[in-house]
């Protein structure tokens, strides 16, 4: 399909710099596969949950993992910054650097206050490079943890710098496995109180995990959707919570995907039937308008960029026309936008 197909006006105002406070006060744009849109808020989302289905989200925790540092080779001193997008192995991560005209191989980063050092060892096709740390494991971690700052997405960042409020804002409460660059956003709106009412009312609480990638705000440079190439994530479904899913399913209940990585996570992990396989692999799952959704029935999800690979997925799960007319009416109704702003709730469309 064209992307151009997935392309729409958004007014520079709509776009959240802050999150609203609660987090379950910020609005809910329900979107029922016809008729009217339903304006709530997302403490209503118990509104539209069932006993019996199970509310699925992501449990990645987001790193710091935007460093600061220079960049020293021979005499010359340049300051650089570092974000880490994917990591390789115990000492190695894949990075994107600025200025990044002023990096080359065999370059040594000094990062902090000299705290934590690396080499450039390999520059990738997409102008990515490669550094190799000189910790590794759990010591490497804990050093990005102290050094690094949160890695806000470029649409906040290009705003403002990221600062202690953020460190709580960007990070969903039931984050506990670390190693996103970016938080699964939809999932920023849960309280524990929220939370409880859910669990309460009989519908069960599920955990996957999906390590956001920085690859989310890449912009698609395709004209066609047939050419782009999606980034790949590493995504773990354990097989108890697999199970758990699939009895939902046999019983008649409906599965709720709090999130893009849930879905794309669970639709990843499905059989042709439906059925989940628990997984621990890495995905560059693509959903486009056409695509036969197997295992999600609900999506809880943000609004998202213009042509962006998540716009096109909600506009696969929902309708191409019914989710322009969406976001065409919470552009009038001023819902704030992409990571800190509200979100919808949205049916799959019937086949």
């Amino acid at each position: 399909m064209r992307v151009d197909l997935f392309d729409f006006e958004l007014p520079p105002e709509r776009i959240a710099l802050r999150p609203v406070h609660p987090r379950d006060s910020a609005r809910l744009l329900v979107v029922p596969p016809s008729g009217d849109f339903v304006d709530r808020v997302v403490r209503d989302l118990t509104d539209y949950l069932l006993p019996g289905d199970a509310l699925v989200v992501n449990d990645t925790r987001v790193i710091h993992a935007r460093l600061s540092g220079r960049r020293l080779r021979e005499d010359l001193v340049a300051q650089v910054e570092a974000t880490l997008i994917e990591r390789l192995d115990s000492c190695r991560w894949r990075a994107l650097m600025r200025p990044a005209k002023k990096i080359h191989i065999g370059d040594l980063i000094r990062f902090g206050d000299d705290a934590l050092v690396a080499n450039v060892v390999d520059r990738g096709s997409a102008g990515e490079i490669i550094l190799e740390f000189a910790l590794s494991g759990e010591v490497l971690d804990a050093a990005i943890e102290t050094i690094g700052a949160m890695p806000l997405p470029p649409y906040i960042a290009g705003k403002r710098a990221a600062d202690a409020g953020d460190e709580a804002d960007y990070q969903t409460v039931y984050a506990r496995e670390p190693g996103a660059v970016a938080a699964p956003t939809a999932g920023l709106h849960f309280t524990p109180e929220l939370i409880a009412r859910i669990e309460d009312m009989g519908v069960g609480f599920h955990r996957v995990t999906l390590h956001v990638g920085a690859g989310t705000f890449l912009p698609v440079k395709s004209e066609d959707t047939a050419t782009h190439k999606m980034h790949e994530e590493f995504a773990r479904i354990e097989p108890d919570t697999a199970r758990a899913l699939n009895s939902v399913r046999d019983r008649g209940g409906r599965i709720v995907a709090v999130g893009t990585t849930v879905l794309r996570t669970l639709e990843s992990a499905a059989r042709s039937n439906g059925e989940i396989d628990p997984i621990a692999e890495r995905t560059d799952i693509f959903i486009t308008p056409g695509y036969r959704f197997r295992a999600v029935d609900l999506l809880l999800t943000n609004f998202h960029l213009p042509r962006s690979t998540l716009f096109m997925l909600v506009c696969a799960f929902s309708g191409v026309d019914r989710m322009k007319s969406a976001y065409a009416h919470a552009i009038a109704e001023d819902y704030r936008f992409y990571s800190y702003g509200d979100a919808c709730l949205l049916s799959l469309a019937q086949p």
